[in-house]
């Protein structure tokens, strides 16, 4: 890959990527996990997954974003970190996706809520937007898959500050 970033500012770059996308992870999450009930019923409203695992995904899934933003924050395993944190924006987008193609009247829940649009009517912007939003964080994700060596990261790993990154 060609150099996109010189040695000097790539790393402050994953590391303003890094930060950007946990601090979404990690206020998501925590909100969630403050509210396991309405983040459990954030992932039912979507009516792709039987109740039951519903249920456990949403109780699961506050936890799962909290320990990737605390890996990202610190920079450990930086680059798994956002390969995970971009797995879960796929699956969000695809989820959101399929709502506002069957006319589901929901929010996305990211943010707690249980997912429930108060007026129950499809608002389609609001879709549209959220969407937006994770393909953003998913751009993010990928730079610092590529780039995953940032400032203030405690695990370097192998990765080359030399030269931006690059392999």
């Amino acid at each position: 890959m060609k150099k996109i970033f010189n040695s000097t500012t790539q790393p402050w770059f994953t590391f303003l990527a890094r930060l950007t996308l946990a601090g979404v992870l990690l206020a998501a999450g925590w909100i969630k996990a403050m509210k396991p009930h309405e983040a459990a019923a954030s992932v039912r409203v979507y009516e792709v997954l039987p109740v039951n695992i519903a249920n456990s995904f949403g109780y699961i899934l506050p936890w799962i974003e909290i320990g990737i933003a605390l890996l990202l924050i610190v920079g450990i395993w930086a680059r798994w970190s956002s390969i995970a944190a971009g797995t879960l924006m796929v699956l969000f987008v695809i989820a959101i996706a399929q709502a506002w193609v069957r006319k589901l009247p929901i929010n996305c829940g990211c943010f707690g809520n249980g997912g429930i649009t108060a007026d129950g009517k499809v608002h389609p912007w609001t879709y549209a937007t959220e969407i937006i939003r994770d393909i953003g964080l998913i751009l993010l994700s990928i730079f610092i898959t590529y780039f995953p060596s940032g400032k203030f990261a405690l695990d370097t790993g192998t990765d080359n500050h030399e030269n931006g990154g690059e392999r």
